[in-house]
């Protein structure tokens, strides 16, 4: 993702809410063990920096810690493993935190959650993904949250509108997906947006297809109106 000089927070988790079963949780909280377990991108030799921050303003300024970028107009690419796990038949869900301490011009905050089989020092913006998902801000046309599928090798964008938060205070994104096919989309714990995924992403084939067999009538009148 490429970001502006801001500063970002990211707080990321993957979990199951029925039986509270938590796959990946990062809070950042033992200093520089992060680094351990999240892997840099080596794809471009001129990625940018994060640092580990709080930021200019916080509640805690400890537990209010996140890895930050450091630089501006740079590609942002940092990911860390967790097991490959099974979401069928119960709720997944997605969550993170992100501050734009710096009033952003144009760039993406989002997470995406990929194949366990990534080469992780090789991940670029074209890695393949199962899902894409938070802001995207460039200039006054572009506001949006993003929610991407990966679907028989081919991405798919929500086709709703969803206004992303474009201030410089720390918001919560939660994507939940449930085994009904049916998501909710939720800033700051409220929801703005929810569906069907058959009907908000073009996934599926037309359920109205062409019959090639198909044949006009011997009969057939060609004519705008019929005596």
């Amino acid at each position: 993702m490429k970001l502006p000089a801001a500063i970002l927070a990211v707080l990321a988790s993957i979990a199951v809410t029925i039986d509270a079963t938590v796959y990946f949780k990062e809070q950042f909280g033992d200093e520089d063990g992060w680094k351990s377990r999240w892997v840099e991108s080596k794809h471009k030799s001129d990625y940018g920096q994060w640092k580990l921050s709080a930021g200019k303003f916080y509640g805690d300024a400890e537990a209010d810690k996140g890895i930050q970028t450091s630089q501006d107009a740079r590609f942002y690419a940092l990911s860390a493993r967790f097991e490959p796990f099974s979401n069928e038949g119960k709720p997944l869900v997605i969550q993170f935190t992100i501050k734009h301490e710096q009033k952003i011009d144009c760039g993406g905050g989002y997470v995406k959650i990929f194949p366990s089989d990534l080469d992780q020092s090789a991940m670029h913006g074209d890695s393949q993904y199962y899902i894409m998902f938070g802001p995207d801000i460039c200039g006054y046309s572009t506001k949006k949250v993003h929610v991407i599928f990966n679907y028989k090798g081919q991405n798919h964008l929500i086709k709703k509108d969803i206004k992303c938060k474009d201030d410089e205070l720390t918001h919560l994104y939660t994507l939940i997906l449930n085994p009904d096919q049916t998501y909710e989309v939720r800033i700051d714990d409220e929801k703005v947006e929810s569906g069907s995924l058959e009907e908000d992403w073009d996934m599926l084939p037309a359920k109205m297809i062409k019959d090639p067999e198909a044949k006009k009538p011997s009969d057939w009148d060609d004519r705008a109106k019929i005596p």
